[in-house]
């Protein structure tokens, strides 16, 4: 069997540049239909007063790793022809490339919400995934930790909801066993869940492009899916180069340089889908949930010729995250993150190109140690050193509790064709695969 990932030729498509260039691509050959009959030639392009129209079947907006299992899933397994739209020069230049890179095992999710079925459906196909294609992984094992009394009902209640949701191998244990086998720990009690474990995210998704290419999907980067409208029951999506976004004075009619016409649209488009799909004309934006932006900063342990820790370190959960916990890369480099901060002012134009602040501010170094000394009370002054920063996409703000993944079909919209991801954050790396699946037997129906 072929294999994709960090051992095979890295193939990256080149984005679409302009109008005339995506035109080409798209009627250089044939587009299957619905049921993917390849006599179905693309639309010929009618260039009207304004701007040029095309027919396709499938369009996957956002080329993240959520995006990209989808093109993969529909590709191969559904064999209909794909078209991958991003923004971005690449593929997971957002959140997919700015988390912590961990397989969940589905510990902290609500009983038969999405995001519990999703994370362990999709954590024992990343895992198949990972050891079939030779993508780097290890499932090393996690341990929350309660580092005081009152935090012990809290570990309680995770187990029991790990349980509940299908986890296997969770164990309670006093706090003498786990910092036995971390003797860097300082915990009252720790749960274990030894089938968490790390991917290297990267290699997934650069196997995740060229398996959905070798199945006929392409690529468009640099392009950017800025609204659509109506007609009749089909959707029609407004595309622009993103160079025209950029240099767009926010004053003047935001035009498109073409539209597209697909059968089906699947808007992962992360961070940006509810500002998107508030630009789908014809569609009641009461339906289009409300979007909020938690920022998390990592920092890096340096000076440590041996890692502290074996396992993932994690606290109790905070609102907004999972704690600042202790996470480890495939190279052993230790990061500590994220932490949560609540940001807001964010415009439709700056969400699609992913314009959102990544620096990481030294200064919260400083609300770091305190939280890391309650289960790492060795932590020297001065060994944390900036890491990166991700922006995680919720469906609920401060203080209103964890919201579920939102997947939104035409039961809800009214259009035929048209699946919104909403909310796809945490545990979405980890679920990926088992969302994929979700959208395409959903389209299947369609």
């Amino acid at each position: 069997m072929m294999k994709y990932g960090s051992k095979t030729t890295e193939k990256f498509c080149r984005g679409w540049r302009n109008q005339t260039e995506i035109l080409k691509n798209l009627t250089s050959g044939g587009s299957r239909s619905r049921k993917g009959n390849p006599e179905e030639e693309v639309e010929k392009v009618v260039v009207g007063r304004a701007r040029a129209r095309a027919r396709v079947d499938c369009v996957v907006i956002g080329a993240g790793v959520v995006g990209l299992a989808v093109a993969r899933e529909l590709s191969l397994n559904q064999r209909r022809q794909v078209l991958v739209i991003d923004s971005a020069p690449t593929f997971g230049t957002g959140t997919s490339s700015r988390n912590s890179e961990v397989i969940h095992a589905g510990i902290y999710y609500p009983p038969n919400s999405l995001k519990a079925l999703f994370c362990v459906r999709g954590r024992e196909l990343m895992y198949n995934y990972c050891k079939e294609h030779e993508i780097p992984h290890k499932q090393v094992g996690k341990l929350i930790v309660a580092t005081r009394t009152l935090e012990i009902p809290k570990l309680d209640s995770l187990m029991n909801r790990g349980i509940e949701n299908g986890v296997d191998g969770l164990r309670m244990m006093e706090g003498y066993e786990a910092m036995k086998i971390e003797p860097e720990l300082q915990c009252m009690k720790a749960l274990l869940s030894p089938v968490s474990g790390i991917v290297d995210t990267h290699s997934l998704m650069l196997s995740l492009v060229g398996e959905a290419e070798s199945y006929g999907t392409t690529f468009s980067y640099n392009t950017a899916v800025i609204g659509g409208h109506l007609e009749g029951n089909h959707i029609c999506l407004h595309i622009s180069d993103s160079k025209a976004l950029e240099n767009w004075d926010g004053k003047s009619a935001l035009e498109p340089e073409l539209i597209l016409i697909p059968n089906f649209v699947v808007n992962s488009a992360g961070l940006s889908a509810p500002s998107l799909a508030k630009r789908f004309n014809g569609i009641d934006s009461e339906v289009i949930p409300a979007s909020y932006y938690a920022r998390g900063c990592y920092f890096t342990l340096s000076n440590a010729k041996v890692p502290p820790f074996s396992h993932l370190i994690y606290p109790i959960p905070e609102d907004g995250g999972l704690g600042v916990h202790v996470t480890l890369d495939l190279s052993g480099q230790v990061k500590f993150g994220p932490d949560v901060e609540w940001i807001d002012g964010i415009d439709d134009i700056s969400s699609f190109l992913n314009k959102f602040d990544y620096s990481v501010h030294e200064d919260r170094v400083y609300r770091f140690q305190p939280e890391i000394r309650k289960y790492y009370p060795n932590l020297k002054d001065g060994s944390l050193e900036p890491g990166y920063t991700g922006i995680r996409p919720k469906l609920s703000g401060p203080k209103q509790g964890s919201a579920d993944f939102l997947i939104q079909g035409e039961e809800i919209h009214g259009v035929p064709g048209l699946v919104n991801l909403f909310g796809i954050e945490s545990p979405g790396l980890t679920s990926s695969m088992a969302i994929a699946e979700h959208v395409a037997v959903r389209l299947s129906r369609s």
